[in-house]
Order: C-alpha cells, then structure tokens, then sequence
C-alpha cells in the first residue's frame, strides 16, 4: 500500500515522454487527458475529435471514431473518451485493430453485462476503467495513515447530486435515468475501495424525479466484506455536497471536498487540513497518475487497479442501491 503511494506521488520521475498515445472523443474529458500528457512532457499524443470545432492542434482528425480509429497503427495507450453509449463499441473496434492497452472513461457502460462481455482472455490485451479518483494522492494518503491507526472501524459517505447544475441537454435519456451509475459512482467507488464491497446491505429510497424515476433520497447501512460498518445517505433535493467520512480509533478522517484530506483527532473538536504530495499539481487530480499507471507495464502489474470484473461490480451495486432494473 505504501509502494502505491510512493509511486502516485513520484509519478514525474517515470519516463513517459517518449510514449505513443490516441485520445478518442475531446470533449471535457478528453481535453483533459490532453492536458495532463502535455504536463507530463508527453507530445506524441493524436486524437479523434468527433466535432469540427478544433483547429488549432495538431494530429487531430475530425471525424467519426469508426472510421479513424483502424487509420492508426499501435498505440502505447488508447485513451477512449467518447460518450457513454459509445465506450464499448469503441473498445471492441480497438481490440479489433490490434490496440492492446486501453483506458475506457468511466462508467465503461451502463451494463454491467456489457463490461463482462468485454472481458479477453489474452493476458496481452489490457482494459482499465478510467475512475481517477480512486488514483488521488489524497486517498492514498489516507489509505497509508489508517493502516497506521490499525484500521478502519466505521465509514459514512454522501453522494447527494447537485441537480440544480445539471445540464440535461448534454445526456441521453438513458444515462440520465441512470445518473447514479453515471455519476454518483465516483464517490461510491471511493468509499468501496476503503473499505471493501459490502457483504450485507440495507437501502431505503424516497421520492421521484420525472428524469430518475426510481427516487431522489437514498439511505442506507451495511458490513463490508471487510467487516467494516458503514452509512450513506444522498438527498438530490438539498444541499450538502459529496463527502466521504472514515474512523480509526485514534482518528476521524474526511474527504470532503474528495480532493483534500482533512482529520479530528480522538478526544478533540478541531478538524486540520492533512498534506500531501501531487505528481502534477496544475491538472485534474488523478489523471495524470492514471495515465502513469497505463502507460508503465511494471507498475500496472504490480497494482490491480479497475478491472472490468470491478467496474462491473461497481454497476451491480449502483443497481441495488438506486433500484435500477
């Protein structure tokens, strides 16, 4: 667990420069791979741009992924951030075409059916599931320290949505029904790989939104596998914002916002900002250090970071707690 550290906080020590990476899609997330390459000294970096809106860049092709993407020869590293609907068929296209290690934006898909037939038998072909956040310096941080406390005893998390910054026009109807596969993954994912899968769950839902009929408050308690209590609640209508709160017997800690690392102490009121190193400072926290892991064969086999079989998973448990069908 501290090897992890060590490495996600030295990432700018890796030689990486030199490698060979196609980002497909260049919206938001895209533009922000590009971004943390171009931090990362890397310039051997070509995209497919699905819109005719850049031209200032350049190995930029504008133009549907089908067509582009069996244009290129191998690649160190697929980048594959395409909206969610497109993410597996890109995939599928891109082991097709010979490309053998490839990072699908999160979710992956909205199926979990989808993710597993995905799966390759060949050990040569490598798939992982683009979820940055459980690659934050931050966590790993935390991780280090409550190994030194002994553990674990009880976790809580929040995932309620700011619905009222939702841009609805941006998002298919389907992903929309299924926001919390789409996004309220990202802080659920953390809170898992704390504490491990829950092995007994308790989930009460509440109320309706016309674009997410299954409800808008969503409560509930279990044991992880790793015999670790826990509690989450979300309320979409309110306030409050996504956090993420673990217990040791010494200490308190909390994510929240999930990108700092704050703590109370036992027998103390006075909550403290904990620091921590950053590979690449000026970019979106976890990028970077994904990409490392990608592109740095050793380091990827060293730590098994999101399979298929565990984004999978992650949706199976998303389906439990929304109600998704």
């Amino acid at each position: 667990m501290n090897e992890c550290y060590n490495w996600i906080t030295n990432i700018k020590s890796l030689n990486l420069k030199s490698k060979s990476v196609l980002i497909v899609g260049f919206g938001y997330m895209g533009k922000e791979y590009f971004k943390a390459l171009s931090e990362m000294g890397n310039r051997n970096v070509s995209i497919i741009c699905l819109e005719n809106n850049v031209h200032d860049m350049k190995k930029i092709q504008a133009e549907s992924y089908e067509k582009s993407l069996p244009q290129f020869e191998k690649k160190d590293l697929v980048i594959l951030a395409l909206p969610t609907k497109l993410l597996i068929p890109a995939a599928k296209l891109a082991i097709k075409n010979g490309q053998k290690n490839i990072l699908i934006e999160k979710p992956g898909s909205l199926e979990q059916k989808e993710l597993k037939k995905l799966r390759v038998k060949s050990q040569d072909i490598h798939i992982k599931i683009a979820y940055n956040r459980l690659f934050y310096p931050n966590l790993h941080k935390l991780k280090k320290l409550v190994k030194q406390d002994g553990g674990i005893t009880s976790c809580n998390f929040s995932f309620t949505e700011w619905i009222h910054r939702l841009e609805f026009k941006k998002f298919d109807k389907e992903v929309l029904q299924k926001w919390g596969i789409q996004n309220s993954l990202h802080v659920i994912s953390m809170a898992m790989d704390l504490i491990g899968m829950p092995k007994k769950i308790s989930i009460n839902r509440k109320g309706y939104l016309k674009w997410h009929p299954t409800g808008n408050v969503f409560v509930g308690s279990g044991i992880s596998k790793n015999n670790i209590p826990f509690t989450f609640n979300a309320d979409w209508g309110s306030g409050g914002r996504w956090g993420i709160d673990v217990i040791t017997k010494n200490n308190w800690y909390r994510l929240s916002p999930l990108e700092e690392l704050q703590v109370c102490p036992k027998k103390s009121t006075n909550w403290s900002q904990i620091s921590f190193k950053k590979g690449f400072p000026n970019v979106k926290q976890g990028i970077a250090e994904e990409i490392a892991y990608m592109l740095d064969l050793k380091i990827q086999k060293k730590n098994e970071f999101i399979t298929l079989q565990s984004a999978a998973e992650f949706i199976k448990l998303a389906n439990k707690i929304f109600g998704y069908s």
